[in-house]
């Protein structure tokens, strides 16, 4: 009799992450089928990915165009991808034609120049706007997206200021056809000592955005909480947890999104 195939690391710690997302959603009173987890595999291999897809998960997230359009086409098409990476307008049509599959783009914010050393003319048209214009044109159905709102205040981070949100929201379900809001995003701080404050603070722009826009709070999720405080982010109300190096392992140096 052949020896049992052993489990691949991912695979393992994979459900490892999912046991504890169970827990905390129970101790919070919620379903854990209230949590998604999209399973973050930036700088690793399609092989790895594999491994959690074979384990029974559908959902995975990159941030950067390049790795996606990469990876998709190497794994299955029920794949429900979600980008979360800072989107640049040039970078667009490539992940819209690139991956039929995809899913959400977590990280919609407000009017930015992705390079600021070029402060005159460059990238003033709202991304939301131009996602909007591309999803038209190359004839996919509306696509979902969260809103990125930087609830730290640091300069380093995207998003809109939670001051901005409700506009920002507005803007996108008024006047964006071809996109679907479908809730918040937020990255917590690096040193995560304000990560209750800045779980908070979305959950704040939630029920501000609900009550303007007259948008029941179970149609808007919140997209907070990665591999170091997934566990709190849930307790917090999150519906939607990033999780990278605590299944895939720690992540290769960061690539240039060419």
């Amino acid at each position: 009799m052949s020896a049992p195939a052993v489990e691949g690391s991912a695979a393992a710690a994979f459900r490892s992450v999912l046991t504890r997302v169970h827990q905390a959603a129970e101790r919070s009173g919620r379903s854990p089928e209230q949590v998604r987890v999209v399973a973050v595999s930036k700088t690793k291999p399609a092989s790895l990915l594999r491994q959690v897809y074979d384990a029974g998960h559908r959902c995975f997230g990159e941030n950067y165009v390049q790795e996606i359009v990469e990876k998709a086409p190497q794994l299955p098409v029920d794949i429900e991808w979600h980008f979360i990476g800072n989107l640049q307008r040039n970078k667009v049509k490539s992940l819209l034609a690139g991956v039929p599959n995809l899913h959400m783009i977590e990280s919609v914010d407000d009017v930015k120049d992705n390079f600021p050393e070029r402060k005159v003319g460059f990238l003033q048209t709202k991304i939301a706007n131009h996602v909007d214009r591309v999803v038209a044109s190359l004839g996919r159905k509306p696509l979902k997206v969260l809103v990125q709102v930087n609830t730290s205040g640091e300069e380093s981070k995207f998003g809109v200021d939670p001051s901005g949100c409700v506009n920002l929201v507005r803007h996108v379900k008024l006047g964006c056809p071809n996109l679907i809001f479908s809730g918040l995003m937020t990255i917590g701080m690096l040193d995560y000592s304000s990560t209750p404050e800045n779980f908070k603070t979305l959950s704040n722009c939630r029920a501000e955005v609900c009550k303007e826009l007259e948008i029941p709070e179970e149609q808007c999720e919140l997209s907070m909480g990665m591999s170091a405080d997934f566990e709190q982010a849930i307790e917090m109300g999150s519906t939607n947890v990033r999780i990278g190096s605590t299944i895939f392992g720690v992540r290769e140096s960061k690539k240039k999104d060419e």
